[in-house]
């Protein structure tokens, strides 16, 4: 989700194309599990903020769900509705930030998926969406997120040189290598990352992509301070343990306001 409130944070416009997105995010182990947590009465309505192109939208709504998407970024919702109709589905895609989300529904199951709070930078950015998902999620509903699980190791070698992290190439036929580096700040806890994208074999551009990073037991406090019950944690979409060695923080919620 791009940042017009502080322009101190940065995601480069190329890392928003939609098809080098979706060239470059084609794992769907995630799609699996939310999946898990979908109501079993197919009436139930979803809501997924920051759905991008619809990677996960999609496959859920061709289950038959009745499922809305909501991201910020123009370009990803054309590619998400373009898909949608090839699919022959009439699926509500919604340009908003999830900041301000006013929709005037409420809903069985609302998720942020594929690490996308790592874009709401200060605590009032987080707050402000925990609140959105509480005032849309029906009483006894669910909400799930999930997230990096912060490795200083990982951030420390990323430090020390460029490294290529993705060669594909994309629908539109372009050849795409994409290499590394990365700076963190311990004062905003953001991790300066920056991708060198070469595009046909030749040097296209720099783009940023910084992301807040949020470490265990303080996004759990920002959770259950926001009126949700952490229901399960898990360190992986296998639905592993939370533990030291997690990649991920994933959890399931449900919430706890006495007025819903």
């Amino acid at each position: 989700m791009k940042n017009k409130i502080n322009n101190n944070y940065k995601v480069g416009d190329l890392i928003y194309d939609a098809n080098i997105y979706d060239g470059m995010n084609t794992n769907l182990a995630d799609l699996q599990f939310y999946k898990q947590w979908l109501p079993k009465n197919k009436d139930a309505r979803i809501l997924e903020l920051c759905c991008g192109t619809g990677r996960l939208t999609i496959p859920i709504a061709k289950d038959g769900y009745h499922i809305t998407g909501v991201d910020y970024t123009s370009s990803m919702l054309e590619q998400a509705r373009v898909k949608a109709s090839e699919e022959k589905l009439k699926i509500e895609f919604i340009e908003a930030d999830i900041r301000t989300l006013d929709l005037r529904d409420e809903y069985d199951l609302i998720f942020i998926p594929f690490n996308s709070i790592h874009h709401l930078y200060k605590n009032e950015d987080l707050f402000k969406a925990f609140n959105v998902v509480k005032n849309h999620l029906k009483k006894g509903g669910s909400f799930l997120l999930d997230c990096f699980n912060p490795n200083i190791q990982f951030i420390v070698e990323g430090e020390k040189e460029i490294k290529e992290i993705a060669e594909y190439t994309t629908n539109d036929g372009r050849e795409i290598l994409i290499k590394q580096i990365m700076r963190y700040e311990n004062k905003t806890q953001i991790n300066r990352i920056e991708w060198h994208y070469y595009i046909n074999g030749k040097f296209d551009s720099i783009q940023n992509l910084d992301m807040r990073l949020f470490f265990p037991q303080e996004l759990d406090s920002y959770l259950e301070s926001n009126g949700f019950n952490i229901t399960h944690k898990f360190g992986g979409f296998e639905k592993e343990a939370f533990n030291d060695n997690s990649e991920k923080q994933i959890f399931v919620c449900n919430n706890n306001r006495d007025d819903k």
